[in-house]
């Protein structure tokens, strides 16, 4: 293909080439050329263009096919435009004589084709260059027309198109011929030629005044022809046409010249939308020929016409825009609603012509109002809609009052408003249902009166009115969830007063039933007690309805509709009710047959009508109880249910003989019964009537046959039973189309009626399937069918194998026995419900039976596989692959493919030809692909040639798609085959004409599913691989050239697959600008695909597809008109706005998740284009809250007119990228900007730095971070927060939760002690306000809440008085929720106000907290680095934010302990369920127990830590000074712990009160942390262990954890159970700190006994006194009932799992083993260090035994510690666990149970053990060198020396290795290890136990003295030297002191020489080093001390050296002298050195 890229055609390559290759050869060069010279220079195109020219006329005459031809043309154009034009004439004269030519044989008609399009083409590029050949050619073109065939006419009415298009007004001279031309194929027998027709005027109408001003009557009349028996594709275009023209007719404004030559008449609305009525009214028989037939009264307007006519209204109104229709609503709605008016009987002439006109009318209302008007506008459209139904209904009311009742009801007025009145009533729902809260407003506003209005049209006569005003209804309470009770208590209260009204009965229950509907979509729910009312209410209908015949079928019906509906409400409501239903419907049928015999002879017409009516209600409402309430439906439920089933059954079996005795009365009803009856057995389990299966299926066969029904209605059977995949290839209409909601009537076929509310009133209250519209059942005749079919498939497989034999061969029988239309109907119906039977047993895994069960079955799927109906076809394909599959036999599957081989091979028709070629792809479908490669090849040898015969388009599809089929199901089985299929596919692309349309959508899904099965083999390099992945593109850019647009479709779907699998091959450009020139498509499908692939596109390369799209808009050719938004607001900006438009739910999600991961990748690199998309989409709804906004500031804040100003919305005169946007669509630009947030958080650290952002801006101005879009970031969540839309303001308090969570620790530069968000308090205070109104619902109060008290608790405000405003709206609503639950708010649920209530005691309580911690960290001694007055206002906010809460802290304790009670009931197992107070707690009902939980999962956890708090700040001890004695402990409702005995019980003393709360806090914790559930929040868990921790840090409860054993083991297991199983170590350490405190309760409770016994066995012996302490005296722990053994168990989990070493079984041995030591991470030393602490403290735990037999468990550990993580650290410092673990070791020596005389002895072993342990770390084990730290085991030997009694360590072997470590550690060169040895020598010389320390003194004087002297000789250089020398003279002068008198002497001669040798002259000390100099300092101030302290041998050492003397007497003069300068450096280095030894001994010593 390489070959093909070049500027000439390569023409040697070209003729080596087969035929096939040869046309996709210059398919490949011509698409290269076209780019080609557009990137050529002029001056090289001209050098080549005669060749060039020439190369492109031949291929005129090589017959090329339609996309080639396209391509061909098109480069000629461009080729002309860029060189030289000269040549075009001749050029155009040959296409010209091309076209005459006679020759009139197959062969020839592409090349003629291919110059219509060339001629098109050239004139379209060139325009008036060519202006005087035109007439000659279009005459030519239009000849050539008449004897053309449908192709050629496409092409020429295209190619006139264009023509129309170059030229201009130039072509004026034949406007009227093209006319002529176009009008007559317009009517074209061919859709494909009407669709270019249709867009030939369209061009034409741009410069023909005459088609909208004279002729438009006829082009009216013209365009309703076209519709007649059109496609979806000549709708659209025709419509599109009509629908312009008459917009035309409107707005034109004609020019002077014009006006001059031809009178034209300005056209009025009215005309145009009169004209417009007569197509949908008359249709396309115009005004004339119409009256004859409207004589005889026959003529009926085709459905068609009348779509199209309605898509029409749609295009117009469109056109004209939301401008346009916002000012003539009033005339367009009457208009609109008049189509169904009585004065144009016609519309609505029988019901199936009523429902259907309807639906248009309400089409086209939905269309034009929902889609072009923005949410403002359609408030006032809504007012304009209630206007028109209270006139209509004061015509009724006058109709009404009249006092005949015969003429009253008779009178056509009745019928005449009910039409209007349906269609009014179901828009002004929808209205509403979109505009959601945002229509509150509307409904507020008393001079509208909606609800009145809808209210009182409940009571129309008409059943149709009823139930749309009741529909009406639901939209506004799923709207406005908060008109839901009150409109329930209306209708029901209407119900009640008007029960002897038969239209108020059914009218009202009508509407109850529906509101009880809409309250599954309202979150908030429905009061409780409704349910009983409306029980009560359905009793009483159905028992008065026998009293008075008149009402009693009305009654019956109302009162099972409401149980019905009722049942939706869901388990929670209907236990209660349940007993009363099951009675109602044991009573309604029967006791046993007998009775139904009796019941049988005695009725009359009348009673059957309503026993059936009330049967059939019954049945409906135990259908909906079992589809709603499965969780009620027990064994014990369903033997209840199960009685009156046998009677209805054999009801059904009486029903025909019925019938037949009273007639047609009775017809509907019967139907009506059988189908509610087939519905509730469809959802039982077959088992529960397996005793009737057979009478059961005997009806069904009965009515699957039955001979009344009349019209084969196979659309809404069969497309269940086919498979998806099948489906697109038959009529778009089944595909999902934007159309669909009036296109469905077409796809019904004309007998049948389309589906409306009133076939089946029980379906108001249903979840309908397609979003918001209304539900759509079908009538009667035809659901009973569907439900037949769907039962028949479940009891078929259920019944014995004999009855399923004689069933099936009877149903094959009654195929045979019937004839013509009849048959076909009845064969639909038994194949359907065959298909039905098969489906389910292969759902089922179930198999056939025996092999005679396949004879019949395969005798009726073969008929239908060759039925005229595609779709019964199709259904029958997909029973074919089941068969299949429940036979599950190879062989058997072999045969059915044979059988279709042979039909194949000798069928002509196209029938069975398709039948058998789907079933051939479907066969292997569920058996899973085909493995055998011989069957393989047969079926794509039989493919190929079916797919190639074009005589019949219809098999070529078919073949094809089940080609596709093939290639899925053989996966890499197919390999073999690639490559010949890809050429065929390429080769039909390139040849079939673009007029069969369905050939190139099956030949896309071919494509797909090759590339699918390539799949990643398409990235390799292999010539073979690279040819097929040319191919492959080719393919999809012949498709993308496609006219039509679901082959578009399928190539961005196909380019999407090889996207995936070889991104480097697909070009991205071309690719996204495909994308967005389709992404305004007016076809659904093709715009979901142009999503689907995008969604892909950005997960990979956002970026690059970003910028392609602003590229292509940029360069904006003229495709890009829909959407040239994409310049201003990029593609990001386009999906936006597309987002708004769009109501196709899939769509929607597809658009969201582009953007998100648009936003993911690029948020943060675009941060400021992004955030300003988000502000323009809040902004620019804002203009409804503008006004409430300022005003709420300007009243806040007199005289910050700035605060004010931030939040208008400035209008800068500009137009607005968004137009209104639609509240779902500004929801989602809130939730963009929490995501931008959320994204910058893991970007760089400056977003959240205004200091280091404003420094980066100011280096480089392209840096940009989120903190410099604070005042933005706030703006938008004010606009959202404060908006009308209900969903707005919790997004908006999302995103100001957001905002102060990430923005309040940020301080201000400027002003230093301040945080930036401080200057926005204002406007956080004014979003926060609205929430606090009474009217809020209580979910946005709560999202309030929580906001509030991350305000509060951030810290952001300092002043009290600022605080205030916030704290104000908290105090508030405590006092709102303290009457508790039963004052709250009537108009929800009561779990509502469980959340409410909840919400806002947590948010109390998350205040508390911090003031509490707050409070806590100021009480500590503040640092000195604070200046005066920050001090000032922190302590004020510390201390204050306490305040303000103090005020409240007796409410809210109590609050919060009545929260915490019912959280601990609510957790209770389910079998304490009997015991629970029946009422229900202080905060939930009973009944809502269930909803009310997971509010309080929500909330506990903050609400336990602050009642610990508060508990703690009481410390237990004092009675609450506002709760008088009795009350103590009670929360506001009398629920109290103990409920039972409470009324009779004496006052509970405090001790009581305190255990009771100190249990119920224990309690709490302990559930929720040993079985913490995996969806457990962080927050939750560390606030529980902060509540323990707070709990422990009083005396109180410790003395009770303390005294209660068991209850602290408890807690530890739990504990333990925590630090398995989370990993964070904040959550590990708060463990660790509740494991201290318990700990630390347990050795004050041993104290205490230990005190008290001493106490009372004051005079007995020492010896008797009983042992306390764990271990008592035998010193065994016993697992499980230690509480030592616990806190063992658990902190050696944590040291195990940081240090694995210390695990003997890890590492092997249980001796020391050499590793090397590590250091621990931050985390991990704190979590150690913890650990340690509380093993120290274990010891004093237990009884002196028991000390004994942990004491190695205790010492292993801590020594272990130490010798792991000893590291030798820079400067001699010991890291963190090292110096932990010294603590620990001082602790345990020090322990008193080292000296308690039982455990003495064992104790001085173990520790001198340990000692040598501690040694042995020194020496090398096996020949490796540790790195272990000389320091810390020195320490460790000096904690031993001096913690431990004398006798461990003063045995000589251990002292004598002692003293040799400090031998050696005094040889080691670093002089830091030297400075630590003499401090830890020091203080062992001043041991006071001579037995300790002389031996060390003895060992090692000489040799310190030594060392100095050796410093003495070479003087120090360096402070450490110094230091060493200082630390070394601090010790011999320690010596000196400790010395008896005798020795003291000769150590003070040892001492002097080395001083005086340091002291200089005043000479000296003036040149002398910084270092000299202090060392002389030290020296001289040391003598000086010495010299006094010990007179005597100071005085004789100074006499016998009298070198010394004269040295020391001339270092005291010198000093004299400068004495003045020295005095602060001698202090500095005399501290200095003191320092470092005094930190030492803090430490550990």
């Amino acid at each position: 293909m390489e070959l093909a890229h070049s500027l000439l055609l390569n023409e040697e390559a070209y003729n080596q080439l087969g035929e096939v290759q040869k046309a996709e050869f210059i398919f490949d060069w011509l698409r290269y050329l076209e780019k080609l010279l557009l990137a050529t220079s002029r001056s090289d195109v001209r050098e080549k263009q005669k060749t060039l020219v020439e190369q492109l006329l031949s291929l005129l005459n090589s017959s090329p096919g339609p996309p080639t031809r396209k391509l061909l043309a098109k480069n000629l154009a461009i080729l002309y435009s860029i060189g030289d034009t000269f040549s075009v004439y001749e050029t155009i004269d040959k296409c010209n004589d091309l076209i005459r030519s006679k020759d009139d044989s197959p062969s020839y008609l592409p090349t003629k084709l291919a110059a219509v399009v060339c001629l098109g083409s050239l004139y379209k590029k060139l325009g008036r260059i060519l202006g005087n050949t035109f007439t000659d050619t279009v005459g030519n073109i239009l000849k050539a027309m008449k004897s053309a065939e449908s192709q050629g006419r496409y092409e020429i009415m295209l190619s006139l198109q264009n023509i129309l298009s170059g030229l201009g007004a130039a072509a004026t001279p034949c406007h009227r011929d093209v006319y002529k031309a176009a009008r007559s194929c317009l009517t074209d027998r061919s859709m494909a030629v009407r669709c270019a027709a249709a867009k030939c005027l369209l061009e034409l109408q741009n410069e023909a005044i005459f088609m909208w001003s004279t002729d438009l009557d006829s082009v009216a009349t013209l365009c309703f022809k076209s519709f007649e028996g059109s496609n979806y594709d000549v709708r659209i275009s025709v419509s599109k046409l009509l629908g312009t023209v008459l917009a035309k007719a409107i707005i034109s404004k004609h020019p002077g010249a014009a006006a001059s030559r031809q009178s034209v008449r300005r056209v009025s609305l009215e005309e145009v939308l009169e004209l417009l009525g007569t197509g949908f009214l008359r249709g396309s028989s115009g005004f004339l020929r119409a009256s004859g037939d409207m004589l005889k009264g026959t003529s009926s307007v085709s459905r068609d016409v009348r779509v199209g006519v309605t898509q029409a209204y749609v295009v117009f109104v469109s056109t004209l825009g939301g401008a346009w229709l916002e000012k003539n609503f009033a005339a367009f709605l009457s208009h609109t609603l008049s189509l169904v008016s009585q004065s144009h009987p016609k519309a609505t002439q029988t019901q199936i012509d009523a429902v259907c006109s309807r639906r248009c009318v309400s089409f086209i209302l939905r269309a034009t109002v929902g889609g072009l008007l923005g949410e403002k506008a359609q408030i006032a459209a809504a007012k304009d809609i209630c206007q028109a139904i209270w006139k209509l209904k004061k015509v009724m009311d006058a109709v009404m009052s009249d006092g005949n009742l015969e003429t009253r009801l008779g009178s056509a007025d009745v019928a005449a408003s009910q039409h209007m009145l349906v269609c009014a009533l179901q828009e002004l729902g929808n209205l509403i249902h979109s505009l959601g809260t945002t229509a509150a407003p509307l409904l507020q506003d008393s001079s509208a009166g909606i609800l009145d209005n809808v209210t009182s049209v409940t009571l129309h006569p008409s059943i149709s009115v009823r139930l749309a005003a009741a529909w009406c209804l639901h939209c506004i309470a799923v709207a406005l969830p908060a008109y839901l009770t009150p409109l329930l208590d209306r209708c029901l209260e209407r119900l009640t007063v008007l029960k002897s009204s038969p239209e108020a009965v059914t009218g009202f229950s009508f509407a109850v039933a529906a509101l009880l509907g809409a309250v599954k979509h309202c979150p908030l729910g429905i009061p409780h007690g409704k349910g009983k009312i409306i029980m009560t209410l359905a009793e009483d209908l159905l028992c008065s309805a026998a009293q008075n015949s008149r009402l009693s079928a009305q009654r019956t019906q109302a009162g099972w509709l409401l149980i019905a509906a009722l049942m939706t409400l869901g388990p929670a409501f209907v236990s209660h009710h349940l007993a009363r239903v099951l009675l109602l419907w044991k009573c309604v049928f029967p006791v046993s047959p007998k009775d139904l015999e009796t019941e049988k002879s005695r009725g009359d017409s009348f009673t059957w009508q309503v026993t059936l009516e009330g049967r059939a209600g019954a049945l409906c409402a135990i259908k909906s109880f079992v589809s709603h309430c499965g969780d009620l439906l027990t064994e014990e439920v369903i033997q209840h249910l199960l009685p009156p089933l046998p009677c209805a059954v054999d009801l059904l079996t009486l029903l025909s003989s019925i019938l037949k005795t009273y007639g047609s009365p009775l017809k509907t009803p019967s139907v009506v019964y059988r189908q509610r009856l087939y519905e509730l057995l469809i959802l039982l389990p077959p088992e529960t009537y397996e005793g009737y299966l057979c009478a059961v299926l005997r009806e069904l066969a009965a009515d699957l046959t039955a001979p009344d029904v009349q019209v084969a209605a196979s659309t809404f059977l069969l497309p269940r039973l086919c498979h998806q995949d099948d489906l697109l290839m038959l009529s778009p209409l089944l595909q999902d189309t934007d159309h669909r909601f009036i296109e469905e009537q077409l796809l019904l076929g004309n007998g049948i009626a389309c589906g409306s509310l009133e076939y089946d009133p029980y379906s108001i209250y249903e979840k309908d399937v397609e979003g918001d519209s209304v539900p759509k059942p079908l009538p009667p005749t035809l659901s009973v069918i569907s439900s037949a079919v769907k039962l028949f498939g479940v009891v078929c497989a259920h019944v014995g194998e004999a009855q399923r034999l004689l069933i099936l061969e009877r149903l094959l029988d009654s195929i045979k026995h019937t004839k013509g239309a009849r048959q076909q109907v009845v064969q639909l119906h038994v194949v359907s419900s065959v298909s039905s039977f098969l489906k389910y047993v292969a759902g089922s895994k179930g198999h056939l039976g025996p092999e005679e069960m396949r004879r019949p079955v395969l005798a009726l799927v073969m008929g239908a596989l060759e039925s005229p109906n595609p779709l019964l076809r199709c259904a029958a394909a997909e029973a074919w692959a089941r068969l299949a599959q429940v036979v599950d036999d190879g062989a058997f599957t072999a045969a059915l493919a044979q059988v279709s081989f042979d039909k194949l091979k000798s069928a002509r028709d196209a029938v069975t030809r398709t039948g058998h070629s789907l079933a051939l792809g479907s066969l292997y479908r569920y058996l899973g692909g085909i493995s055998s490669s011989q069957h393989l090849n047969s079926c794509v040898g039989i493919l190929y040639t079916l797919s190639q015969d074009s005589t019949s388009p219809d098999v070529q599809t078919w073949a094809l798609h089940s080609l596709s089929l093939i290639i899925d199901s053989a996966g890499p089985l197919y390999y073999t085959h690639a490559e010949p299929t890809l050429s065929l596919i390429i080769m039909l692309l390139l040849n079939v004409p673009p007029t069969h349309a369905e050939v190139h959508q099956s030949l896309g899904r071919c494509l797909n599913a090759l590339i699918t099965t390539l799949g990643p083999e398409l990235q390799g390099n292999g010539t073979s691989v690279s040819t097929l992945r040319t191919s492959c593109l080719l393919g999809c850019a012949v498709m993308q050239d496609n006219p039509d647009c679901l082959v578009q479709a399928q190539a961005i779907s196909c380019l999407q697959q090889l996207h995936m699998f070889a991104p480097r091959h697909v070009n991205l450009s071309s690719l996204v600008s495909c994308l967005c020139v389709n992404l305004c498509s007016p076809y659904l499908l093709l715009r979901r695909a142009v999503l689907a692939c995008l969604r892909q596109l950005v997960q990979r390369e956002a970026a690059e597809v970003s910028e392609h799209a602003v590229m292509l808009a940029k360069d904006s050719r003229e495709e890009l008109t829909p959407d040239a938004n994409i310049r201003e607001v990029g593609l990001e900006g386009a999906l936006l706005t597309l987002l708004d438009q769009e109501t196709d739910g899939r769509l929607c999600h597809d658009i969201k998740e582009t953007l998100n991961h648009m936003l993911t990748s690029m948020a943060v690199d675009k941060l400021s284009f992004w955030l300003k998309l988000c502000k323009d989409v809040l902004a620019a709804s804002a203009d409804f809250t503008t006004v409430t906004c300022v005003d709420t500031m300007q009243e806040e804040e007199g005289d910050k007119g700035d605060d004010a100003s931030v939040l208008t919305i400035r209008n800068d005169g500009r137009p607005h990228p968004f137009t209104n946007p639609r509240w779902a669509t500004r929801v989602f630009a809130a939730e963009c900007v929490c995501r931008i947030i959320n994204q910058c958080e893991n970007a760089h650290s400056a977003h959240f730095d205004i200091a280091l952002a404003q420094e980066m801006k100011k280096r480089d101005s392209r840096n940009d971070f989120l903190v410099l879009h604070l005042a933005d970031l706030i703006r938008m969540a004010f606009m959202a927060a404060t908006d009308h839309s209900d969903q707005l303001r919790l997004s908006g308090l999302e995103t100001l939760l957001v905002v102060i969570r990430r923005f309040a620790a940020i301080p201000e530069p400027e002003f230093p002690g301040h945080v930036i968000l401080e200057q926005y308090q204002a406007n956080v205070g004014a979003a926060l306000r609205p929430a606090f109104t009474s009217e809020t619902p209580p979910d946005v109060t709560a999202k309030a809440c929580q906001v509030c008290s991350a305000w509060i608790a951030s810290g952001v405000v300092s002043d009290l008085n600022d605080l205030r405003r916030v704290h104000q709206l908290l105090v508030a609503s405590l006092t709102k929720i303290q009457v508790g639950k039963e004052a709250l708010s009537h108009l929800y649920n009561e779990s509502a106000s469980t959340m409410e209530i909840l919400a806002v005691l947590k948010a109390w309580a998350e205040v508390y907290i911090i003031a509490v911690e707050r409070h806590k960290n100021h009480k500590q001694p503040l640092k000195t680095t604070f200046s005066e007055e920050s001090v000032g206002n922190g302590s004020i906010s510390s201390d204050g934010l306490l305040d303000l809460v103090h005020a409240d802290l007796g409410t809210l304790s109590r609050l919060w302990l009545a929260a915490l009670q019912d959280f601990a009931l609510l957790t209770l197992p389910s079998e304490f369920a009997s015991q629970l107070p029946v009422e229900g707690g202080a905060f939930y009902t009973a009944e809502t127990s269930e909803n009310a939980k997971s509010h309080y999962y929500n909330s506990w956890a903050f609400i336990l830590h602050a009642t610990a708090l508060w508990l703690t700040s009481t410390g237990f001890v004092v009675a609450d000074p506002d709760e008088g004695a009795p009350n103590l402990s009670r929360p506001v409702t009398p629920t109290s712990m103990c409920q039972g005995s409470s009324s009779g019980a004496p006052v509970k003393s405090p001790e009581d009160v305190y255990t009771e709360r100190f249990h119920l806090i224990l309690g709490i914790s302990v559930e929720f942390l040993c079985s913490l559930r995996s969806d457990a929040t962080m927050e939750s868990i560390t606030a529980c262990l902060h509540a323990l921790q707070a709990l422990l840090d009083v005396p109180w409860p410790r003395s009770k954890i303390g005294s209660d054993q068991d209850l602290g083991i408890e807690l530890l297991n739990v504990l333990h159970r925590v630090i398995l199983t989370r990993e964070s170590p904040s959550i590990q350490l708060a463990s660790l700190e509740v494991v201290r405190q318990v700990i630390c309760a347990a050795q004050e409770h041993v104290k205490e006994k230990r005190r008290s016994a001493e106490v009372d066995d004051g005079a007995a012996e020492k010896e008797t006194l009983p042992e306390f302490g764990e271990g008592k005296d035998t010193g065994g722990l016993v697992p499980g009932k230690s509480l030592v053994f616990a806190t063992l168990e658990l902190c050696v989990c944590i040291l195990v799992r940081q240090l694995p070493e210390l695990n003997p079984k890890l590492t092997g041995s249980p001796g020391v083993k050499a590793t090397k030591p590590q250091m621990l991470s931050e985390d991990g030393s704190r979590l150690v260090s913890a650990a340690l602490v509380i093993l120290s403290e274990l010891p004093a735990v237990c009884s002196p035994e028991g000390s004994t037999s942990i004491l190695p468990t205790i010492l292993y550990l801590t020594i272990g510690v130490l010798r792991e993580t000893a590291v030798k650290l820079p400067g001699g410092q010991l890291s963190s666990t090292v110096a932990a673990s010294l603590q620990a070791l001082k602790g345990i020596l020090s322990s008193p149970m080292a000296r308690a005389e039982k455990s003495h002895t064992a104790w001085t072993d173990l520790l001198r053990s340990a000692l040598t342990t501690v040694l042995d770390c020194w020496d090398p084990v096996a020949g490796t060198r540790q790195e272990l730290d000389e320091v810390s085991l020195l320490t460790a030997v000096t904690v031993f020396t001096l913690s431990t009694s004398p006798e461990v360590t003063t045995i000589p072997c251990l002292q004598k290795r002692c003293i040799e470590k400090f031998k050696a550690t005094l040889e080691i060169k670093d002089p830091m290890v030297q400075i630590k040895t003499y401090q830890l020598l020091l203080s062992i010389f001043q041991y006071p136990n001579p037995a300790v320390s002389y031996p060390y003194i003895y060992s090692l004087v000489a040799s310190i003295v030594e060392k100095l002297q050796e410093i003495d000789k070479r003087k120090p250089e360096d402070t450490t030297e110094l230091q060493i020398f200082q630390e070394g003279i601090k010790v011999l002068e320690a010596l000196v002191a400790i010395a008896e008198e005798q020795h003291r002497s000769q150590l003070v001669a040892c001492l002097l020489p080395i001083l005086i040798s340091f002291l200089l002259d005043e000479n000296a000390l003036g040149s002398a080093t910084s270092i000299m100099r202090n060392l002389h300092d030290f020296a001289l101030q040391n003598l000086m001390q010495i010299g006094p302290q010990y007179s005597s041998v100071f005085k004789s050492v100074m006499a016998s050296s009298p070198a010394l003397k004269a040295r020391l007497e001339a270092a005291i003069k010198g000093n004299q002298e400068s004495v003045k300068l020295k005095i602060p450096t001698s202090k500095h280095t005399k501290n200095s050195g003191k320092n470092s030894s005094i930190q030492l001994k803090t430490n550990f010593l």
